[in-house]
């Protein structure tokens, strides 16, 4: 069902100028007609939907590049994707004077999201010890602590929501701790990092926008207290060392949009993948009982939940230059609009591509983390996070089943569960 305010969009237009902003191109997609059959359109018109995988077929066998009446270009195989991903003639901010990003109309700063080099590179360099393999062994012990601790807490014999009771919580434990965020800031961090995560799709409402610039302004006051202390008594965590950077490596604004970012990208990817992953096992029983079995396997799982269905679904590039794509000429600031979670599937790289196995030999790497510079510098601690979660789940809960209807996100770039009814 179209948001509510499509048809007040539709309807009166100039709400869009009392403040109700959203996408440009789901804009469009209201006002003209030719868009009726156009497959991308449909997949940015259908969040939350249950099977977006039919709709990457379809465009997948539209050809390798599909011009979409909507001004861009979509792709969704392996190969053409992995290539656009690290091909310096892409970035994810528009070339100078070829017009604005799909980003512009959201009053956020997200940081590296929509950064390229040397400004990408420099913000970049600064937090990556942060997320180095020493940093991270650092906190194995958090986690699986935090895990034993939600499992243990768990209902018997009664139904509970695995999203609020264990896919939620670790990872926010996890990044509020590395970050070094007092408990007592800790409230509502996931309510406002799903608000603010979901504007990737655009606004989707009047009452959405209210809440993220909410979400913002709160988390920026977190910030803005936390960076003031770490100042003056430094510790051990992510805060105080960039907070310990100069003005010529990160100003202020920088600084604060930055932390927030690391936050929201901290535990939205990782609450996704959690999800997913115990939702294919729970659907494909053989594979569960397998990892029950042998609970060594849940790095497996992990990955070929990411291959399978992944928690990021689409990312966009914006050519720099006129290029080429499979033939396809390709004009400067043309934007490119990437179905990773489509390559995941793509049959010329993936034998039994739409079978959940979590015995697999990968026959290529996934692209669930993108690529290139822009490769998601938290995907160590996802796996990290996600591998222990689904091992301990398994430890500790073999006989776990669904006991209801599964909730998902009404979002098309993040997909996952927002609700999952299970029993132990």
């Amino acid at each position: 069902m179209p948001h509510l305010v499509d048809a007040v969009i539709a309807r009166t237009p100039e709400v869009l100028r009392q403040g109700a902003q959203i996408s440009a191109g789901r804009a469009v997609l209201l006002l003209n007609d030719r868009l009726r059959g156009d497959v991308v359109s449909r997949i940015f018109r259908t969040p939350g939907n249950p099977d977006p995988y039919a709709a990457y077929e379809r465009l997948r066998a539209q050809g390798p590049v599909v011009k979409s009446p909507l001004g861009l270009y979509a792709i969704t195989g392996h190969a053409l994707t992995s290539e656009v991903l690290r091909s310096r003639s892409y970035g994810v901010s528009p070339p100078p004077g070829a017009g604005p990003s799909h980003l512009d109309s959201i009053e956020l700063d997200l940081s590296l999201l929509e950064r390229d080099p040397p400004d990408h590179t420099r913000l970049r360099r600064l937090v990556a010890p942060a997320f180095s393999p020493r940093r991270l062994a650092q906190y194995d012990d958090l986690i699986r602590a935090t895990t034993a601790g939600l499992l243990r807490d768990l209902p018997r014999g009664e139904p509970f929501d695995l999203v609020d009771r264990l896919a939620g919580p670790l990872p926010v434990a996890v990044i509020t701790e590395m970050l070094g965020i007092p408990p007592k800031d800790r409230a509502h961090f996931r309510e406002h990092g799903g608000a603010i995560a979901a504007v990737l799709d655009g606004y989707r409402s009047v009452g959405h926008r209210r809440r993220v610039l909410r979400g913002q302004r709160e988390l920026h006051g977190i910030f803005e207290r936390l960076i003031a202390l770490r100042r003056r008594e430094p510790t051990d965590d992510i805060v105080s060392e960039l907070a310990a950077a100069g003005p010529a490596e990160i100003t202020p604004a920088e600084l604060l949009s930055l932390c927030q970012l690391l936050l929201i990208a901290g535990f939205e990817t990782t609450v996704n993948l959690i999800g997913n992953a115990v939702l294919a096992l729970q659907r494909h029983p053989d594979q569960w009982r397998l990892l029950v079995a042998e609970p060594q396997r849940a790095g497996a799982a992990i990955e070929e939940t990411l291959r399978y269905d992944p928690p990021v679904q689409v990312t966009g590039r914006i050519a720099h230059q006129d290029t080429e794509l499979a033939g396809r000429h390709i004009s400067r600031g043309s934007y490119v609009v990437a179905f990773i979670a489509a390559t995941g599937r793509d049959p010329d790289v993936h034998r039994r591509q739409d079978e959940f196995d979590v015995t697999r030999t990968p026959d290529a790497d996934h692209l669930a983390f993108s690529a290139g510079a822009h490769y998601c510098l938290g995907a160590p601690l996802a796996r990290l996070e996600a591998a222990t979660a689904l091992r301990e789940l398994a430890a500790a809960c073999p006989d776990l089943r669904l006991a209801g209807s599964v909730t998902l996100r009404p979002t098309v770039t993040l997909r996952g569960p927002l609700h999952v009814p299970v029993t132990a």
